[in-house]
């Protein structure tokens, strides 16, 4: 997902996306250690979406704390 998007997103739902992003990611591993996923690229974005996630909420939890 594009950071912008994300960012239109409450708290809740963030943590939602990121709870799915973390099983996508199990699954695909799983997927690529026994050879059914040839698509390495998918785990890589997943990755990244995740990282972007925990962006956002960091940056959220820093500005309440400036507040």
């Amino acid at each position: 997902m594009k950071p912008h998007e994300l960012r239109s997103l409450t708290d809740g739902e963030l943590l939602s996306k990121l709870d799915e992003a973390h099983e996508e990611l199990l699954n695909l591993r799983f997927s690529i250690a026994i050879g059914q996923q040839r698509d390495t690229n998918r785990q890589s974005a997943v990755e990244r979406d995740v990282a972007r996630i925990k962006t956002i909420l960091r940056e959220r939890q820093l500005a309440a704390e400036i507040e």
